[in-house]
């Protein structure tokens, strides 16, 4: 992504706005737009203008800022404790699988806490404002140091595939799973990248491509349903994707779709790869099966960018989400290193030494 386009900023003080790039309108379009209220994010989450586990959660952290702005300097304790949990359960309700969101969110309510009585209103607005800062900057640090880690699977010369976008879009700057293929190529590496289109809302066909293109890494653009094919052909050195929860053994949700590409990629004997910052895994799940899975409207699939494509009145079943189990996953890319094998002992470890 050209470097003078930035996925999310703040513009001003604590009575600032955030400014996001619409995704929605890519790559034909690239638009900005200004959240002025934590609706706007609600809104913008919800409708995936902002979109990427950790681009979610810095946009809430952000949003959490902009639902205090109205609270009165000369608030009291209560009252401060009030809105701050208010305004972030409001937050937390516009997608339920993306544990950024929630992760991010936490973060800013116990920042919050520590501030509680020994500070008013005003500078409690600050500190949580340069939390926010703090998170977004902390992610940039992140995807560079994911990219890092993973770039040693990418040789000279090798063909990679990914699904949905986990890229500087999804991300403070450098992305997740494109990270790895953008250090990559830094290093003088010559790679090539298949990217799944990714149904229903084609995040791979509109986001990946351009992304990789800016970049002026070759990518091939397929359809989803071409992947199994694609490996059976030889043509895929490994997989790497991006995650929105993984749990304590590894399970790991990412966009609909990945499930059959590690199954498939397994069959083939492929290695396949999740690049995720530690703050994407959630302890408080024991498997996958404890991962909430969003459902999204039938319009997504049946009226997709304002076309019909499908019987009015047809029954439609659209999770946004599915799990691939930790026993399909070769190793998971973080900022502190490979998780490989991926299991509840080596997640453990890892994220042991966040601390």
């Amino acid at each position: 992504m050209p470097t003078n386009i930035e996925t999310l900023s703040w513009l001003g003080g604590h009575f600032g706005t955030l400014r996001i790039i619409d995704q929605t309108l890519l790559p034909t379009e690239v638009t900005f737009i200004e959240c002025r209220d934590a609706g706007a994010v609600w809104e913008a989450v919800k409708m995936l203008r902002v979109r990427g586990a950790p681009a979610i959660g810095i946009a809430a952290a952000y949003g959490l800022c902009l639902g205090l702005q109205s609270l009165p300097n000369d608030a009291d304790i209560a009252e401060c404790r009030r809105r701050v949990l208010e305004v972030a359960g409001y937050l937390a309700s516009a997608r339920p699988t993306a544990v950024n969101l929630f992760w991010a969110l936490d973060r800013m309510k116990t920042k919050a806490e520590a501030l509680y009585g020994t500070h008013g209103a005003a500078a409690l607005k600050d500190a949580l404002l340069a939390e926010a800062k703090a998170i977004h900057e902390e992610d940039r640090v992140i995807c560079r140091a994911i990219g890092q880690s993973g770039q040693e699977f990418i040789a000279d010369g090798s063909t990679w595939l990914t699904h949905c976008n986990a890229g500087g879009l999804a991300t403070a700057d450098y992305g997740t799973a494109l990270a790895v293929f953008f250090a990559a190529a830094e290093l003088g590496k010559t790679i090539h990248v298949y990217a799944d289109e990714t149904r229903p809302l084609l995040q791979g066909a509109r986001l990946t491509t351009w992304e990789l293109m800016q970049r002026n890494i070759d990518v091939t653009l397929i359809c989803d349903s071409f992947a199994a094919w694609v490996m059976k052909q030889g043509k895929i050195d490994g997989v790497i994707v991006g995650a929105d929860r993984i749990a304590a053994n590894g399970d790991t949700a990412n966009k609909i779709g990945t499930y059959g590409l590690a199954v498939s990629a397994h069959i083939h004997g492929i290695p396949f790869f999740v690049a995720a910052p530690t703050s994407t895994f959630d302890l408080t799940l024991h498997s996958g099966g404890e991962i909430p899975i969003e459902e999204r409207s039938a319009d997504e699939i049946c009226e997709s960018f304002g076309l019909r494509t499908a019987p009015e009145g047809v029954y439609v079943y659209n999770p946004a989400f599915d799990v691939t189990p930790a026993k399909f996953i070769s190793g998971i890319i973080t900022e502190r290193g490979i998780i490989s094998p991926v299991n509840q002992q080596n997640v453990e470890t890892t994220l042991d030494s966040r601390h």
